[in-house]
């Protein structure tokens, strides 16, 4: 059994992203669901770009 490591976790996070994605085009925000779309395939590149993303955006939606 393998240990949870940095690219274990790189790859939850970008599974995160993209269910964060597919559910802000469900509830009807699709520039939500294309920036979270394009945060998930930065991710690869930028570790954690997609949760700070995510964060950043549930944030903006609490202030409005």
């Amino acid at each position: 059994m393998s240990g949870f490591n940095a690219r274990s976790a790189n790859k939850l996070s970008i599974a995160s992203t993209l269910i964060d994605s597919v559910l802000a085009f469900r509830r009807g925000r699709p520039k939500s669901g294309l920036l979270l779309l394009g945060a998930a395939a930065l991710s690869s590149r930028v570790p954690g770009i997609g949760t700070i993303t995510s964060l950043v955006l549930r944030l903006a939606r609490r202030l409005r």
